[in-house]
């Protein structure tokens, strides 16, 4: 009897917490709306690469309000040309309770050479 006990409370307590990430919808960003970042002249002679992890606070507006280097991807010079660049763009706001709202959003972007 008990684990049917612990699977019900285990389901109820998904159910309430669906219901509480359901009421907020991150932004997205509008990848047409800006301009990819440029490889820096000095990482691009060293072939540096690499994953920068950043947060974007998004305005109701859908503009960039703030932003920050979640995880770096090594290089100071490709972080900051990707953040620089990124937040430029515009972003589809997102929705607190059906109303835009400020919100974070988490992007990635790779650093390769082709």
């Amino acid at each position: 009897m008990k684990p049917q006990i612990s699977i019900l409370i285990s389901s109820l307590l998904l159910a309430v917490s669906a219901s509480v990430m359901a009421a907020e919808t991150p932004p997205v960003m509008d990848s047409k709306s800006c301009e990819p970042p440029k490889y820096p002249k000095a990482a691009l002679m060293n072939e540096e690469t690499g994953t920068v992890s950043m947060g974007f606070l998004v305005g109701a507006d859908g503009k960039v309000v703030d932003s920050k280097v979640e995880k770096s991807s090594g290089s100071k010079s490709l972080d900051k040309a990707a953040l620089t660049a990124l937040s430029q763009c515009k972003f589809k706001p997102g929705t607190k309770d059906g109303k835009p709202d400020q919100l974070w959003a988490k992007v990635d972007f790779v650093w390769k050479l082709e």
